[in-house]
């Protein structure tokens, strides 16, 4: 498997493609994460309190240009999700390898997905999981892969538990020892 961070792979389905981000998605970007509706999804647990609502097209900008910064510096990998149909960015992911002798997350794939909210569908996450989980275990080195799903997303969980995530009792520990709930995981075969 080649190294992700030296060749992101496009992960190509039937409505969306999965690629890198780019400086240009900004501004397809910020109707996503200025979206009042889709803010409440998004997971910003053990992110120094960033909770990726962003109310300015500079805020945007700075945030795609520290995606990209991470992703050169080996932090993580934010893939923009495009809908095939415009080519325009509906939403991003973010993977990454996380290690912990703090809480059962070891050697764990962190996926955060963030939509813009008329996608929060079941079917949509659900073909966006079906693009990223498979790959995900060779991609980033791991035996299971982690996701935040909060109570009130029943399409969200409900696309997650038909793609075979289940829920983790145990909470994820934050760099500062907070502790994060609402985790569902899959594992691999």
């Amino acid at each position: 498997m080649k190294d992700v961070f030296i060749t992101l792979p496009e992960l190509d389905g039937k409505r969306f493609k999965l690629r890198g981000v780019r400086s240009d998605d900004s501004e397809a970007l910020f109707e996503v994460y200025s979206d009042e509706k889709a803010v409440p999804f998004f997971n910003g647990d053990n992110c120094h309190g960033d909770d990726f609502h962003y109310t300015t097209k500079k805020r945007m900008n700075e945030a795609v240009e520290f995606w990209l910064w991470s992703y050169e510096k080996r932090y993580f990998v934010r893939w923009a999700i495009a809908d095939k149909s415009s080519d325009r960015a509906i939403g991003t992911i973010e993977l990454f390898h996380r290690d912990s002798d703090r809480d059962v997350y070891d050697n764990c794939g962190l996926l955060r997905l963030d939509l813009k909210s008329e996608y929060e569908t079941r079917d949509a996450i659900a073909e966006i999981l079906s693009l990223v989980c498979p790959p995900a275990f060779d991609l980033f080195y791991c035996d299971k892969i982690a996701t935040k799903i909060k109570p009130f997303a029943a399409e969200r969980l409900a696309a997650a538990k038909s793609a075979g995530f289940t829920p983790s009792p145990a909470p994820l520990i934050g760099d500062d020892g907070t502790e994060y709930f609402d985790y569902y995981i899959l594992r691999s075969e």
